[in-house]
């Protein structure tokens, strides 16, 4: 009676997880060849297992000064364009699992676009939160950092559930041990509390140098007072 009951709880918490319902998506399977990509790069480099592991979507992929710019910190590039927690959450395993690292540091900001598949502060609290439960069935100490999304003009008018979603993973990083949440706002936003022109392409996205040089400062401050107690 005891293992029917255990057998029906599992079978719930599996059906109410976050993750069953994206698992099928065109969307998310269509990342597959992506995360193929990565798995060849897993057989065909060597990577120390100091390094830092930089994952998440196009901001981590087109940061073509990532290495430079975390030095003497080795690094890990993992991001692909257009990803999603959603996706994460799926793929989170296949990434993170191979890698001996000294830390993890995530950047995922497609979640919430302005569009009519946006997923609520709460969905993607949930996600953020198994995407984590995932790292740590392998990485149970290793510190990891969520890099907070950015304020820019081209989601600016969801910017205030975006801003949701950001204290909402925030609150979670606070309440796990080895968990550490980036703000960057403040640096992002001009005295008028709008994102500033120069930090962004033409897309009004994406980082320009000036935006990576900003983010270097920020990330590599935090790296530095979270690992040198390490």
């Amino acid at each position: 009676m005891i293992r029917y009951i255990f057998l029906l709880l599992s079978i719930l918490i599996l059906s109410c997880s976050p993750v069953k319902k994206y698992e099928t998506l065109p969307e998310v399977k269509a990342w597959d060849n992506d995360i193929r990509k990565f798995e060849q790069l897993d057989k065909s480099e060597i990577y120390p297992d100091n390094a830092i592991f930089f994952a998440g979507s196009s901001s981590i992929r087109l940061w073509t000064t990532l290495a430079k710019d975390m030095a003497p910190y080795p690094v890990i590039q993992r991001g692909y364009g257009g990803a999603k927690l959603s996706d994460f959450a799926v793929y989170a395993k296949r990434i993170f699992d191979p890698h001996k690292c000294r830390a993890i540091v995530i950047f995922i900001a497609n979640d919430i676009m302005a569009t009519p598949q946006d997923k609520s502060p709460d969905e993607v609290a949930a996600l953020f939160r198994n995407v984590l439960k995932t790292i740590r069935s392998t990485h149970p100490v290793t510190p990891v950092f969520w890099i907070a999304v950015t304020p820019t003009a081209s989601r600016w008018k969801v910017w205030p559930q975006i801003q949701t979603a950001n204290s909402k993973i925030q609150k979670i990083c606070e309440d796990q041990k080895n968990t550490y949440f980036i703000k960057t706002d403040y640096a992002f936003l001009n005295d008028k509390g709008l994102p500033i022109e120069e930090y962004f392409r033409n897309d009004k996205l994406h980082l320009t140098e000036k935006g990576y040089a900003i983010w270097t400062g920020i990330i590599k401050k935090e790296l530095d007072r979270v690992l040198e107690k390490k």
